[in-house]
């Protein structure tokens, strides 16, 4: 069965990932983020109980 033999796929696979580790993963952490969390507490709302008109 060719699909279990790694041989040929090895190398492709490990340089994929050497590629996308040390090439393209540094590139895309090195843009600023828009979106920072915030430190806000979050403000508590006050629910009201829904009334059922059948009870």
């Amino acid at each position: 069965m060719p699909q279990l033999n790694p041989n040929p796929w090895f190398l492709t696979m490990l340089l994929s990932w050497l590629t996308f580790s040390l090439i393209i993963q540094p590139k895309l952490l090195s843009f600023i983020s828009t979106n920072y969390p915030s430190n806000k507490t979050p403000a508590a709302t006050k629910t009201t109980p829904w009334s059922w008109p059948w009870t």
